[in-house]
């Protein structure tokens, strides 16, 4: 048994179950590891499973916690700072999780350009920070929420530091 009560074999157990339940793609490469005493206890086939595993499409369910972790992927490949509790907290207050919420009473809709999507951008906006891999289509949720987490990254720092209309 360890300091803290536990054997070790309860530990791994407990590790693997963590990494198959995150879902990352981790799993697969630590699994093969658990226990191993040296190197030479990961197989080749194992480790070419695990290559295969890692680079096989992510999919992504079609609802907002779907969308929002696929805006999450994507930013983390261009650099875009923001977590999903920041941009939850903002997709919540600005359209409720309506991808199709659109504003047509405030200045920026009385102008011509209403704000539109999860995160409410105006099409200036949208068309400015849009990021590569992602439509053109502002009612897109993945493409409203990842240009509007880099127009928030390059006005404010991040997502996370919007706590109210940007």
């Amino acid at each position: 048994m360890s300091a803290n009560g536990q054997n070790r074999h309860a530990r791994t157990a407990r590790l693997a179950r963590k990494l198959a339940v995150a879902g990352t793609g981790a799993a697969v490469l630590a699994l093969p590891l658990i226990g191993a005493t040296s190197a030479s206890a990961a197989t080749p086939a194992a480790t070419t499973a695990a290559a295969t595993a890692t680079t096989a499409a992510t999919t992504y369910p079609d609802n907002l916690d779907g969308w929002i972790r696929e805006s999450l992927d994507i930013m983390a490949q261009h650099g875009i700072p923001g977590s999903y509790e920041g941009i939850h907290r903002n997709i919540m207050r600005e359209s409720s999780g309506n991808p199709l919420a659109i504003n047509n009473w405030d200045i920026n809709a009385i102008n011509g350009t209403p704000s539109k999507g999860l995160l409410q951008v105006i099409d200036p906006t949208f068309q400015a920070y849009h990021v590569p891999g992602t439509s053109w289509d502002p009612y897109d949720p993945v493409a409203n929420i990842t240009a509007a987490c880099n127009y928030a990254a390059d006005r404010y720092g991040s997502m996370d530091n919007v706590f109210g209309a940007y």
